[in-house]
């Protein structure tokens, strides 16, 4: 269980936001404000957990007091919706969606002997404001994060945040994932599932191990970026950054982060931005894909465990027990396609006689899918897409400088994407970069139209007053060959 300190530590987070918001830019504020709550505060089961409320932990406490800070020192920067009608919808249906869930779930459901309750109108609210709660990072960084300028902080902001946990990680790659206990009194998963080739997985305080390599390699994928597209003399600085990180994130043990690593890295380096975000774009697509093939049963899962198992039978037998989980929780899910079970773990599979839960999610979209059905599916998956698309409409319409940066935000985000497949990483982060492209995407998209077709065309700006960030304008031209540095 938590000590006193996991509960001190988010009590008191709200004044480090109010010191960030009194001394940094909106931008940096916002940034630094999610960014430090997600990698420092601990995980659930550290909450406030109030009655007719959704649990507050670090996953909203950050986000609630950044969005109250902003709104009385900056007030509002436009319209808190995107500007799409598409962008409109998936927002509503994002956050009413389960008002629906809890009418379709009035009834309690058994197995043997253990039930569930059935759920009522103060689930209703509390998943509502809960999903308003998730999406507040995504809410801000639209308004805030919107300039190019905003997008160097954010890629600096996860450099620099990869770098002090590097030091973290490697205490635990030596010593086993011990900070968590020591600093928070408990452990924030299985221990087991932290040994990995011979030596330990690091930790850290987030969730998984998995959750701190996928960290780790947005830092990786900043520093490349950030080191490709700098001005001046921090190209060695943001070169020795991007190597450093890099070297943990192989200590790090993690197949699926270094395999992004080793396909999207050389992009960041080589690639011009257009061709990085058409990759984003199509690896996007992909990973929208399977969950959609996968309910419509048109998976080759007999193939792909046949060749599993010809390269390694361990790996086959941990691929047939997700496909089995995958396909048990779907069943269930088909029960209630629409808006699924909703909370309180109607969702899952439970012993008749001991009501423990025989059934694993891993996957953030079967998660999705089995708490708020396929309504709810699409309503995540495609506020996370939207933004890629809209951008790389924007990259592809532009005739004016645009920033290089989107390149790499794309490409973090698309594997964010991918990786919510096998794993459930969807965090307060991966909603600030939604949040960040899609403003960006807008005014663009607002410059674009506003340009005339015959006169001087109107470059897009990083103007603070017209993208609500304090932060100066920086926004080479697409695809320009890195300065010399």
């Amino acid at each position: 269980m938590p000590n006193p300190i996991a509960f001190l530590a988010l009590a008191c987070f709200p004044l480090v936001v109010a010191v960030l918001y009194g001394r940094l830019p909106a931008d940096r504020a916002l940034i630094w404000s999610i960014l430090a709550g997600y990698l420092f505060l601990p995980e659930p089961p550290a909450v406030f957990d109030f009655p007719a409320a959704p649990p507050l932990s670090k996953h909203n406490i950050p986000a609630l007091m950044a969005f109250a800070m902003a709104m009385w020192r900056h007030g509002p920067q436009g319209p808190l919706l995107p500007q799409s009608l598409l962008g409109k919808a998936l927002v509503l249906t994002f956050v009413l969606s389960p008002a629906l869930t809890v009418l379709t779930n009035g009834d309690p459901v058994f197995w043997g002997q253990i039930g569930l309750p059935g759920l009522g109108i103060k689930d209703a609210l509390a998943l509502t404001i809960q999903q308003f709660l998730f999406l507040l990072p995504f809410l801000m960084a639209r308004q805030f994060l919107a300039s190019g300028g905003a997008q160097r902080e954010l890629l600096k902001a996860l450099m620099i945040g990869g770098l002090v946990y590097s030091l973290l990680m490697l205490i635990e790659i030596r010593l086993s994932p011990q900070l968590n206990l020591w600093v928070y009194g408990f452990y924030q998963h299985q221990f087991g599932q932290s040994v990995r080739f011979g030596g330990y997985r690091p930790v850290v305080f987030l969730y998984h191990g998995l959750w701190v390599a996928f960290y780790t390699f947005m830092a990786v994928i900043a520093a490349w970026g950030l080191w490709r597209f700098s001005a001046g003399g921090h190209g060695l600085k943001f070169l020795m950054a991007a190597i450093w990180l890099t070297t943990v994130l192989v200590l790090a043990k993690s197949l699926g982060a270094l395999i992004f690593l080793v396909a999207l890295a050389p992009l960041v380096v080589l690639v011009p931005v257009r061709m990085q975000v058409r990759v984003a774009i199509l690896i996007g697509l992909l990973a929208l894909a399977y969950p959609l093939l996968k309910g419509a049963a048109l998976i080759p899962e007999e193939t792909l465990l046949s060749r599993a198992a010809a390269i390694d039978p361990d790996r086959a037998a941990s691929l047939r027990f997700r496909f089995m989980n995958e396909n048990t929780l779907l069943d269930r899910a088909y029960l209630k396609p629409f808006f699924g079970w909703g909370s309180w773990g109607r969702n899952h599979i439970l012993d008749p006689v001991t009501g423990f839960i025989l059934s694993v999610t891993d996957g953030r979209w079967i998660i999705t899918i089995g708490v708020y059905g396929w309504v709810g599916f699409a309503a995540e998956f495609g506020l996370i897409l939207l933004p890629l698309l809209l951008i790389g409409r924007e990259v592809r319409l532009a005739r004016s400088q645009v920033s290089p940066l989107v390149g790499p935000l794309s490409l973090m985000l698309a594997a964010n994407l991918a990786d919510m497949i096998p794993n459930a990483t969807l965090t307060p982060l991966t909603w600030m970069i939604v949040g960040a492209l899609t403003g960006y995407a807008e005014s663009l998209r607002a410059d674009r139209l506003r340009a005339s077709p015959t006169g001087p065309l109107e470059t897009p700006t990083d103007d603070p007053q017209k993208t609500g960030t304090t932060t100066p304008g920086w926004r080479p031209v697409i695809g320009a060959p890195k300065e010399s540095r």
